[in-house]
């Protein structure tokens, strides 16, 4: 076969010459014959023997030639290391060309083609954005064609839909009016085929969205048709529609204007009746994707109060006994924005026993590092947002002050500062009650760490320092500052190139001099 495959490739390189079509078209059936064989090896030989360039001469609507051609490439195409040689053979601009022809073989040999050149290839995506071809698609789409060449069509639009020039190109074409007719058609049925085709319509919807020149369009205003329709998949009773229906609501909630807009309108309402009927059923894909849009939604401030007044807060803790580490992350995520700069609502969750022994035992989830640094943030926001002597002995006594220690050794600097801060008001309004877990956390030596070390952020030293000076108070935790000789450390910090840094040392070295 491998003699036979050599033999053909010359072949094909001197009959294409020649444009003999007899001996071309034998050439190509063994070279299909070989990458049936071994697709892998057949492809490296063909990159080998320059054949590629050779094709775009063979690809024409008139020749017999043509479906063979276009099922090589698609073949060949299935490989990785083959997608960038397809585009630099120049082959997508007369594959694009054949999407016009009439000839049923050639559309599905050519869509095959397309989809796998274009799957996971940013150089053959950019390329695409040169051609006509989100034009061609949604004209194909809009022929009514039979569900094969519909799936053919669907497999090419959602590789090349990932890219944001194409995806402004595809909703310009009109490519959201068709995939709403696919919905509105399918979305009673219960034959298999149909509800494969509402999953891939509602699915290129919501990633038509994920751009945020497309998103924008179609939101216009708060107002758009399209938005309206989407919003309309929330409360139906098909899960697939509820699924996109809030993913599409994520994405639209990507800018302050757009949140605003949507909070004012009662799409919060929407959502939480969402939830709430898959507090029973379950479906853990809806309450992922309702969290998200919810924890979206509460990014502006202006929204956070009313988000709190609707009763967001209330809805999302009927899921703190959620197993599923994707839902406790959006769970997270979403209490966590929503109690930002609101102070009251922080004190009320942070005095909620069951949710803060829940974020202690999520601090835990090694195995989902998510789950793990949300849970932290969030036992910090409780403190830092409600600056409440009760909230901190709920945080003490649900076993939550180590996980903060350890956050202050995190590598994100953000984490690192939040956790600081948060001890901080721990030591300030109930050092007694935190003692023996400072000390058991090695807070003391966790400070000496952080200010020695010279990649620490100003941020990071200042509010150590601040720390360091809360903690004199207690009796073991000043032994161990004095043992750790943290006033040679201070006071080469007086030095510091950030002003504020070197200001603070000046003034903790006084303090520990003071009480030495």
């Amino acid at each position: 076969l491998a003699d036979n495959l050599s033999e053909a490739l010359k072949m094909l390189k001197l009959s294409s010459a020649c444009s003999s079509n007899d001996s071309v078209e034998s050439c190509l059936d063994c070279l299909l014959k070989a990458l049936a064989h071994n697709n892998v090896e057949a492809s490296e030989k063909i990159l080998e023997m320059g054949v590629l360039p050779q094709l775009p001469a063979l690809l024409s609507s008139q020749s017999s030639c043509t479906p063979k051609v276009a099922n090589i490439i698609a073949e060949v195409a299935k490989n990785e290391f083959m997608r960038s040689p397809c585009v630099e053979a120049g082959l997508i601009p007369p594959l694009v060309q054949l999407l016009n022809c009439k000839d049923q073989e050639i559309l599905l040999q050519t869509g095959r083609a397309l989809g796998n050149i274009c799957y996971d290839s940013q150089s053959s995506k950019e390329q695409f954005a040169s051609t006509n071809i989100a034009e061609e698609l949604v004209r194909l789409f809009r022929k009514q064609v039979e569900h094969e060449k519909k799936e053919m069509i669907f497999e090419v639009l959602a590789p090349l839909a990932e890219n944001d020039v194409i995806k402004l190109q595809l909703v310009e074409a009109g490519l959201v009016e068709c995939l709403l007719e696919v919905v509105a058609q399918t979305m009673d049925s219960d034959r298999e085929e149909d509800m494969a085709q509402l999953k891939t319509a509602s699915d290129l919807m919501v990633l038509l969205l994920l751009g945020d020149e497309s998103m924008q369009k179609l939101f216009e205003g708060g107002k758009g048709s399209v938005f309206q329709r989407v919003l309309s998949w929330v409360p139906s009773n098909n899960h697939q529609l509820q699924l996109a229906g809030a993913l599409a609501i994520a994405n639209f909630a990507r800018n302050d204007g757009n949140c605003i807009h949507m909070v004012d309108t009662g799409i919060v309402q929407k959502l939480l009746e969402l939830l709430d009927r898959h507090v029973e059923e379950g479906n853990v894909t809806v309450q992922h994707a309702a969290l998200s849009a919810l924890r979206n939604l509460a990014i502006p401030v202006v929204n956070k109060s009313k988000m709190l007044s609707a009763g967001v807060s209330d809805v999302v803790l009927k899921f703190l006994q959620s197993e599923m580490p994707p839902v406790q992350f959006k769970l997270l995520g979403t209490l966590r924005m929503l109690i930002d700069t609101q102070a009251d609502a922080a004190v009320q969750l942070g005095t909620n026993t069951k949710l803060v022994e829940r974020l202690v035992e999520w601090c835990e989830a090694k195995d989902h590092a998510g789950v793990m640094g949300e849970s932290n943030r969030l036992l910090s926001a409780l403190i830092r947002h409600s600056k409440s002597k009760d909230v901190v002995r709920t945080v003490i006594q649900g076993g939550g002050v180590k996980h903060l220690v350890s956050m202050a050794m995190s590598e994100h600097m953000i984490m690192q500062n939040e956790a600081l801060v948060a001890l901080g008001l721990i030591a300030a309004l109930d050092l007694g009650l935190a003692e023996k877990d400072f000390v058991g956390a090695n807070l003391v030596q966790v400070l000496h760490k952080l200010l020695t070390d010279e990649r620490s952020a100003p941020e990071i030293k200042y509010n150590s320092m601040i720390l360091i000076c809360a903690v004199m108070g207690s009796e073991p935790l000043h032994k161990e500052v004095q043992s750790l000789a943290f006033i040679d450390v201070v006071s080469k910090l007086r030095s510091h190139e950030n002003k504020t840094v070197a200001h603070q040392a000046s003034l903790t070295e006084q303090k520990l001099t003071a009480q030495s």
